[in-house]
């Protein structure tokens, strides 16, 4: 729902934007002049003020030695408070023909304009051709334009200019149709007599000798102080003026001109005689607004505001993002790198080789599809002592029965009532009888030396957890692939990354090792949180140990294969990763370890791994944006080098991976759903966490991956399986498991019988890859 009110206001927004900045050539834009038999002889070759109101069909003039200078596409925030100046200079009034979305965007110009003794004229909302439009879209155009002029001056204007517009002698049937449509709306069209062509900018006395009026005549001028420089246009003015009133002319507004047209023609009416004499009323000049308009044009400016300040907000986001993602990117390069160089040396070595007895403990829930090739996976492992306990809990699909059917000689399978994930963890600790704790996901399969390459860092006696590393096992799908891609840029650029900064987020369930001593230090696997992993790694963080990247220990998992399923995965996971966050928030406050992780590792995962996901859909937002309203080719070459830099970024982890390169094809595809897919998970993860609702999802569909060749099952074993345990801890006096009270913030998993009769939200069997 979040969502989509997201972007539904999003579009909106985003197509006021599109629709107030609607792009214009300046007004010189030639076009054809159409069929003209249809327009009145005395329309073509009358005056530049036109009269269609009231179904009359008349032009007039200004006075002999008048100029009504007019001003196009303006106001703008540069140039006309100078053009406002050099009429202040002179004592002079121009018109301003403005445009609405700039009056929106500029309300206190307009008002300076109209303060100074100017008036306003109407030139449309948004500048568009008015051929091209509908009717009731020309309506609106001049109706929004009038509301915008309302609230930012108060008055009202009659006068109308439309863009692309010159001379009546330009005036063909089709405008000669829409010059009649405003007239029966009260509006007078206003053209020129001169045109200046400073949109050209071809020099201050090319200017000037446009715009001179011949003769003695009188003249609407056309300039403009909007579109561009024009520098040349002000400078022009300020010789212009002086130098026709030195020749006797007058400058007025085209309402004070043409009122004095009208006098004049009454004085002459009058001196012919009184029954001669017929009365035409003056217009108003900056008549008072309706308060109608007023309320009309104050949700109209406030809507443009908000259209532009989403759009700068955007933009801004979208810089940030760009910023945010070479940052990321640069520091995946040096510090992976450097990690990668640094492990790949000859002599490079954790210590003395590790051959201390591994205890393997598998969680397991409704897992029969997967359960046997998993279990025999790690049972052939080639290090010398692996004791493999399988913690069922509570299946209801005989996963414990597939594993005792095994007979395998070191398995041994514990029953526990369903409790969650975090309790079967923490049952097979406490029934494992060696040090070494390697956690493996139900559904996973390990290659014969995982195990041995997985438990070498421990040599280092500061090392208290150790990940490997997760492959997709089942790349049939695309949706598949695109996971082991993020998969391979995961773990072989962020675990880098955060090895070398030690600052490790995550041991993936599908693949860890953990040692007795760090586990009980920290109080176990927590229940607290949905990412059991995260919780416990960033718990280790603070203790001070150390938790390392093994690249060489690797375990192959089953990815959901759809985008339903990968949904639900990805939206647990995210959901839980943002509790451990918040859990652990007051690291940032402490000293030593804890304090380190806490300025370190959550800023950085707190940016990199939620902010700038989150942020992610802005990309999606300007490439939209860009396409339909923006150019084209900027946009295209603009999104292309994203690309270019992920598909480089990619290049480099799979090299480090020794992956083949070939699935890297599917990428381009990866921007148009699974990156939307997983930004709308992190939106959703967000507000689930902000209204503090409950998350609970079912069990992921599983289809089982076979047993990889080069891992050798061992023999059956004639010995039974060990007995049904039914609470936690057991009482077992051959095991003796280390427990210290934790410092405040840990992860604390209170030994609690495993008895809770929901499974909840408790269990994903896939918390393997890269969040």
């Amino acid at each position: 729902m979040l969502g989509s009110l997201l972007l539904i206001f999003f579009v909106a927004v985003l197509v006021v934007q599109a629709y107030i900045n609607a792009e214009f050539t300046a007004d010189h834009k030639e076009t054809e002049v159409g069929d003209q038999a249809g327009v009145p002889l005395s329309i073509r070759g009358g005056g530049p003020i036109i009269n269609t109101t009231g179904g009359q069909e008349s032009t007039s003039r200004l006075p002999d030695r008048t100029i009504a200078l007019t001003f196009d596409d303006g106001p703008d925030p540069e140039w006309t408070p100078k053009v406002l100046e050099v009429l202040r200079e002179n004592d002079a009034h121009g018109t301003f023909f403005v445009v609405g979305s700039q009056v929106a965007r500029h309300p206190a110009l307009a008002k300076d304009v109209v303060a100074d003794g100017n008036e306003l004229g109407l030139h449309t909302f948004t500048h568009p051709n008015m051929q091209l439009l509908a009717p009731w879209r020309r309506q609106l155009e001049l109706s929004q334009n009038q509301a915008a002029i309302a609230e930012a001056t108060g008055v009202h204007t009659n006068l109308a200019r439309f863009p692309y517009s010159s001379k009546n002698a330009a005036i063909d049937e089709t405008n000669w149709k829409i010059v009649k449509e405003a007239g029966r709306q009260g509006y007078l069209i206003v053209v020129n007599d001169t045109d200046s062509e400073d949109w050209q900018r071809p020099g201050v006395d090319t200017i000037i000798r446009n715009a001179m009026p011949a003769g003695e005549s009188s003249a609407v001028i056309l300039f403009h102080d909007a579109g561009g420089d024009r520098a040349q246009t002000v400078e022009a003015l300020r010789r212009f003026i002086p130098l026709m009133k030195a020749r006797g002319y007058r400058f007025t507004t085209v309402t004070e001109g043409l009122n004095l047209g009208i006098e004049q023609q009454a004085a002459e009416a009058e001196a012919g005689g009184p029954e001669s004499a017929e009365a035409i009323p003056t217009l108003p000049l900056n008549p008072a607004a309706a308060a109608r308009d007023e309320w009309r044009g104050a949700a109209l400016i406030w809507t443009v505001r908000l259209a532009d300040g989403m759009v700068v907000l955007i933009a801004g986001l979208f810089l940030v993002v760009g910023l945010l993602t070479i940052a990321r990117t640069l520091l995946m390069l040096i510090l992976a790198g450097r990690h990668t160089r640094q492990r790949r040396r000859p002599d490079w070595s954790w210590g003395p080789p590790v051959t201390d007895p591994v205890s393997v403990i598998v969680p397991a829930y409704n897992e029969k599809e997967g359960i046997e090739a998993a279990v025999r996976s790690l049972a052939g492992g080639d290090y010398p002592e692996i004791e493999v306990v399988v913690v069922d809990d509570g299946s209801t699909d005989g996963t414990a029965d597939l594993v005792e059917q095994m007979m395998l000689p070191n398995v041994r399978v514990v029953r526990v009532p369903n409790g969650g994930k975090p309790n079967a963890l923490n049952t097979g600790v406490a029934m494992a009888r060696h040090d070494l704790i390697v956690t493996v996901d139900g559904d996973t399969i390990f290659e014969e030396d995982s195990i041995r390459r997985l438990v070498q860092p421990f040599a280092d006696p500061t090392v208290g957890a150790v990940a490997g590393n997760v492959k997709v096992g089942n790349r049939e799908s695309m949706v598949a692939t695109w996971q082991h891609i993020e998969y391979v840029i995961g773990f072989n650029l962020d675990r880098r990354l955060y090895e070398t900064l030690n600052c490790m987020p995550t041991v993936p369930g599908a693949i860890g090792a953990f040692r007795r001593e760090a586990l009980a230090q920290v109080g176990g696997v927590s229940d607290e949180t949905l990412a059991e992993d995260t919780d416990v790694t960033m718990a280790l963080c603070r203790q001070g140990w150390r938790v390392v990247y093994e690249e060489h220990a690797k375990a192959w998992t089953e990815a959901p294969t759809t985008l339903e399923q990968l949904y639900r995965q990805r939206y647990r996971w995210s959901y839980g990763t943002m509790q451990a966050m918040w859990k652990h928030r007051r690291a940032i406050f402490d000293s030593g370890p804890s304090g380190r992780f806490g300025r370190v590792g959550l800023p950085f995962l707190a940016l990199f791994g939620v902010a700038l996901p989150m942020l992610a859909p802005v990309v999606d937002i300007m490439l939209v944006y860009g396409l339909v309203f923006w150019e084209l080719q900027e946009t295209v070459i603009a999104w292309l080098g994203m690309l270019a830099l992920q598909l480089f970024t990619a290049f480099v982890a799979f090299r480090f991976d020794r992956e083949s390169i070939t699935p890297l094809w599917r990428l381009p595809l990866q921007q148009f759903a699974y990156r939307q897919l997983m930004y709308l998970v992190l939106i959703q993860s967000a507000t689930t966490a902000m209204t503090g609702g409950r998350l609970r999802w079912h069990k992921l569909n599983r289809a089982g991956l076979a047993l990889r060749s080069e891992v050798a099952a061992p023999p059956p074993r004639s010995t039974a399986v060990a007995p049904a345990v039914d609470t936690w801890p057991p009482a077992l006096p051959d095991v003796q498991v280390p427990r210290q009270q934790p410092p405040a913030g840990r992860a604390v998993a209170p030994p609690v019988a495993a008895s809770a009769p929901s499974r909840d939200s408790s269990w994903d069997e896939d918390r393997s890859g890269h969040r």
